[in-house]
C-alpha cells in the first residue's frame, strides 16, 4: 500500500468540499446573503456558528423590522430567515470557521467539522457588545438589560432607566431614550463625559436626564425583570442601591474579526473595511452586517448589506466565468 506524501496530499484535497459561496455567520446579514445567493442557484453554505442568528436571536421583540406591525420575537425572526434561505437551497451548518486562507482562489475555510474551498466568501460574523461582567447582567439580558436603545427603547415608556457609558454612542442612545422613558440616568466612571461637546450640551440641557459621576455598576438586581442597580462611587467607595426599570449598556462593541487579522484590511477598531459594493481588500471576499458596520448596527441595515454582498458575489463569479471562457474579457470592461 502506497502512503506517499503525494497520495496523502491528494486525499486531503479530495476531502475538501468545493462550493460556490461560503457565508460565515447567520445573523440578518448572513441569512439575507444566503437567500440571494440561493435564489441565484449558487447553493451557498452558511456556517451558522454555535448560535443561530447572532445577537438578534437574543432580542425579546423586534419592533422596527418592516413587515411585522405587531413586532416579532428575535428567535422567531431568525427561524423565518433560516426557513426562507433553506427553501431556496441554502445549506445551513451548525459549525464555526476556525481558519481561513485568502491568499488564493478558491478560498480555504476550515471549520470544526469540515474543510471548504469557496469561489467566493461572504463574512457576516457581526460584533459583540462589551459587557460589564457583573452579577445579574447575563441573567436579566432581555428582561430589562439591553445593548440597543433603538431596538428596546419603546418598551420603557414612562419608566426610569440607567445608561452606562460616557462616549458618543452612550450619550446618543441616552438622548434617544428620553423619547420614551420618564427619566434617563447616565452612570459614568469619570467626572465628565467623553462624548463630543454638542452631544454633551444636548444631554445636560435635557430635563429628563440625570448624571452619576465617578461611579460604576457592581450588581443588577431582579428576578423576572430588572428592579434596581447597585452603584459604587470610585472616589469614596460608597455603595448605594438605585431603583430602576432598565439598564442600557453602551461601553463599546468588539467586532468578531479575529479570524481575519493580517488577511483583510481592518480599521483601527477592528471592523472590516468594505467599499460601497461590500467588497473587502481581497477580490471575491465580501463582508456585510455589523462586522463592517460600526455605525448603524440594525437588523434592517444588516439585511440590506447582506443582500448587496450576495449580489456582488454573484456578479464577481459571473465575471470570473467570463474570463475563463473568454480570455479577452475583463471586469474593467
Amino acid at each position: 500500500m502506497d502512503f506517499s506524501l503525494t497520495n496523502l496530499s491528494t486525499s486531503r484535497e479530495e476531502e475538501k468540499k468545493h462550493v460556490k459561496v461560503v457565508i460565515i455567520g447567520s445573523g440578518p446579514a448572513g441569512f439575507s446573503a444566503a437567500l440571494y445567493a440561493a435564489r441565484a442557484d449558487l447553493n451557498p453554505v452558511v456556517l451558522s456558528g454555535m448560535e443561530l442568528g447572532g445577537q438578534v436571536s437574543l432580542t425579546y421583540t423586534v419592533e422596527n423590522y418592516p413587515g411585522f406591525p405587531e413586532g416579532v420575537g428575535g428567535a422567531e425572526l431568525v427561524e423565518l430567515f433560516n426557513k426562507q434561505a433553506q427553501r431556496f437551497g441554502a445549506q445551513v451548518e451548525f459549525d464555526s470557521a476556525t481558519e481561513v486562507d485568502l491568499s488564493q482562489r478558491p478560498f480555504y475555510v476550515r471549520t470544526y467539522n469540515s474543510e471548504y474551498l469557496a469561489d467566493a466568501l461572504i463574512i457576516s460574523t457581526g460584533a459583540t457588545p462589551k459587557h460589564l461582567e457583573i452579577p445579574g447582567e447575563s441573567e436579566l439580558t432581555g428582561r430589562g438589560v439591553s445593548y440597543c436603545a433603538t431596538c428596546d427603547g419603546w418598551f420603557f415608556k414612562e419608566k426610569d432607566v440607567i445608561v452606562v457609558g460616557g462616549g458618543d454612542s452612550a450619550v446618543e442612545e441616552a438622548i434617544f431614550l428620553t423619547r420614551y422613558a420618564r427619566s434617563v440616568t447616565i452612570v459614568h466612571r469619570r467626572e465628565e463625559l467623553r462624548a463630543g461637546t454638542i452631544l454633551q450640551n444636548r444631554a445636560k440641557s435635557n430635563p429628563k436626564m440625570k448624571f452619576i459621576w465617578n461611579s460604576v455598576l457592581t450588581d443588577i438586581v431582579g428576578e423576572a425583570a430588572v428592579k434596581a442597580v447597585r452603584i459604587k462611587n470610585l472616589l469614596t467607595g460608597e455603595v448605594t442601591d438605585l431603583k430602576t426599570d432598565g439598564v442600557f449598556i453602551f461601553i463599546g462593541h468588539t467586532p468578531n474579526s479575529q479570524l481575519f487579522h493580517d488577511k483583510l484590511d481592518l480599521d483601527q477598531q477592528g471592523y472590516l473595511i468594505v467599499d460601497m459594493l461590500m467588497q473587502t481588500s481581497v477580490p471575491g471576499v465580501f463582508a456585510a452586517g455589523e462586522i463592517a458596520d460600526p455605525t448603524f448596527r440594525q437588523v434592517v441595515t444588516s439585511a440590506g448589506m447582506g443582500a448587496a454582498a450576495a449580489m456582488q458575489a454573484i456578479h464577481f463569479l459571473e465575471s470570473q466565468e467570463m474570463e475563463v471562457t473568454n480570455p479577452e474579457y475583463s471586469v474593467a470592461r
